[in-house]
């Protein structure tokens, strides 16, 4: 969730590339600032709390001298956000500057035993007791290196730390368990940043740093050691195809937008997947006798719409679980002959990751979706593919939940043609109509986002809605209020239609707007009635329809029509965007940052 970004400079100011970097990592939400430098053997650390831009002009950051230095946004888990726990933190001598994401389970142990030998904290962090135990082993004589190296030897729990030292002015440390962390090289520098957004504008030109392993920065480029016994590591750069332009807004207001307009583009790259590995995950699923899917969030509502493709064309039967209940819930029974396929846009979602390691140690087979190559879920999956979206910067995830659904069709698809499921008449129908996703979603962008605008206008003041669709389309309905909740704070509910009159029902009344989300197929009758039983009660109806229903447009206040011919089974993947565009056009009507809503992060990489 913190970001952090780090440089060695052959020529220019590290802290301006430093403060560009940060700028690109606002994404995973932060609530403090800070750099660090070395210019001339002195170490100097500028930081604060609030945002970068009033940071760096109050405390005068771009003055700030030298060819090398680290900066940090810290999303705060242990400590307020304030002056004294932003990041970098510094050792007692001030010789040490030591910036971290993650969390250290052990540092209340550590820092009494540092207490003990007469260190002294300024900060409530648990970051802090890092610098001061780097800086204890240095009195034992070692180098840096060794101190560092003994110094994570001992500390418990998730981080990426990244250290700056006058002991060694010319090099960088870092190292990583559980929060990502990427080395980039350039002819001007070698960097590392939290994500590849921030690298982008300098090199394409990357490294994953993995779990249990540290890296040296120098001039002359970087070497990995393994932090379990300080061998060195081999492994070559990867290079990024995404372009600087395409982590920026590209003339759009916010990042948000952009990326709802970009999935035409996404989904085309959805449907490149690469078909040895699309067999080989399906091959899995086959064996598999029982099949869990795995995610968290957005992740979680595409894998109730992959259960829905799944049994619809596979006929198998598959278990959707949020990833933070699976070891309570399953973790008993799962073991050799369970599935584990687990979706995570980033592939480093601490919960995810953590069930996928139970997992494992219980014998059974991870498969993973992810949209990141490198991350961790794509190191410990027996296989794994690759969504394709390209970077996704604003905090409500709108490629990831298209893309997902999108890959999971196709893996359902696939897998229906190996058991033998459809016809072959039905296969090249299916397929026919995924090939054809990318256009109506292209469609509904271009037709209906005015209309959406106006549905934002007249309803930016309701007090509360209740989303709900029957069949596939309740995952569709749990994304759209999860969009709305995530960046315009409204309250809402979302539930399958048919569990309306169990509960749900109750809430609503006059001044209630109830949206449902209704495309032709077997669940059109039901959801008919649903309608009927929510505008008896006084609710304002909103329906997605497809056009020209005019059943479902005599009983709704307000209609957008969607394209035609649209199949059920692949519904969500279209439906959902008026529900995106609704949530983007009534935040902004609210005056709101939907690429910044208050309390969340893009990535969730701590507990």
């Amino acid at each position: 969730m913190c970001g952090i970004f780090g440089c060695i400079l052959r020529e220019g100011s590290a802290v301006k590339q430093i403060t560009e970097g940060l700028k690109r990592l606002e994404y995973r939400g932060y609530d403090s600032v800070g750099v660090a430098t070395i210019d001339h053997g002195e170490l100097e650390i500028r930081k604060d709390a609030g945002k970068i831009e009033d940071v760096v002009a109050r405390h005068r950051i771009l003055d700030m001298k030298g060819s090398i230095g680290i900066g940090h946004t810290r999303w705060a888990t242990h400590g307020a956000p304030t002056m004294v726990n932003a990041h970098p933190h510094a050792d007692g001598s001030r010789s040490i500057a030591l910036i971290h994401n993650g969390v250290i389970e052990n540092y209340m142990e550590l820092k009494e035993e540092l207490l003990e030998k007469g260190h002294e904290f300024k900060s409530r962090t648990d970051t802090e007791v890092m610098p001061h135990l780097i800086e204890e082993e240095l009195k034992t004589g070692v180098s840096l290196q060794g101190a560092f190296l003994r110094a994570l030897r001992r500390v418990r729990g998730s981080y990426a730390f990244v250290v700056l030292s006058t002991v060694e002015p010319d090099k960088i440390y870092c190292a990583r368990n559980e929060s990502p962390l990427v080395i980039g090289v350039s002819e001007n520098g070698v960097y590392c940043a939290s994500d590849v957004p921030a690298l982008l504008p300098y090199t394409n030109k990357v490294n994953y740093l993995r779990n249990g392993e540290m890296a040296v920065l120098t001039l002359n480029g970087y070497q990995i050691i393994k932090i379990s016994d300080g061998s060195t590591v081999e492994r070559g750069l990867t290079d990024i195809t995404w372009s600087p332009e395409s982590a920026e807004k590209l003339g759009y207001t916010h990042y948000m937008l952009k990326e709802i307009h970009e999935q035409p583009s996404s989904l085309r790259d959805a449907l490149r997947l690469q078909e040895r590995y699309l067999n080989l995950l399906t091959t899995f699923l086959d064996r598999g006798k029982e099949v869990f899917l795995l995610a968290a969030g957005t992740s979680y509502h595409s894998c109730i719409a992959g259960s829905y493709l799944f049994s619809r064309l596979a006929r198998l039967t598959t278990v959707p679980i949020i990833s933070s209940e699976f070891i309570e819930r399953y973790g008993s029974s799962v073991g050799i002959d369970s599935i584990v396929l687990a979706v995570s846009q980033s592939g480093e979602t601490y919960d995810t990751l953590k069930a996928v390691d139970y997992a494992r140690m219980r014998a059974s087979t991870v498969l993973g979706i992810t949209n990141t190559v490198g991350s961790t879920l794509t190191r410990v999956s027996r296989a794994y593919l690759i969504q394709q979206s390209g970077p996704e910067i604003g905090v409500a995830a709108t490629k990831t939940f298209t893309s997902q659904v999108l890959v999971l069709a196709q893996m359902a698809l696939k897998l229906a043609k190996l058991r033998g499921k459809l016809s072959q008449d039905e296969l090249d129908e299916f397929q026919e109509k995924l090939l054809r996703v990318p256009e109506w979603v292209e469609e509904t962008i271009n037709k209906q986002e005015e209309r959406v605008k106006e549905l934002a206008k007249t309803h930016m003041d309701d007090r509360f809605f209740v989303f709900l669709g029957r069949g596939i389309s309740s995952a569709t309905a749990l994304e759209g209020r999860l969009k709305l909740m995530e960046i315009t704070y409204v309250p809402s509910l979302a539930y399958p239609a048919g569990e309306s009159k169990h509960g749900p029902i109750s809430v609503v009344e006059d001044g209630v707007s109830c949206i449902f989300v209704c495309p032709q197929g077997d669940s059109h009758s039901h959801i008919l009635g649903s309608i009927m039983e929510m505008k008896a009660r006084g609710a304002k109806i909103i329906s997605i329809c497809e056009e020209g229903d005019e059943q479902v447009k005599k009983l709704s206040d307000e209609v957008v029509e969607m394209p035609r011919e649209i199949p059920e089974e692949l519904s969500p993947i279209v439906y959902v965007v008026p529900l995106q565009l609704l949530a983007y056009h009534m935040a902004v009507l609210k005056g709101l940052d939907p690429d910044k809503p208050r309390n969340l992060a893009k990535s969730v990489t701590v507990p």
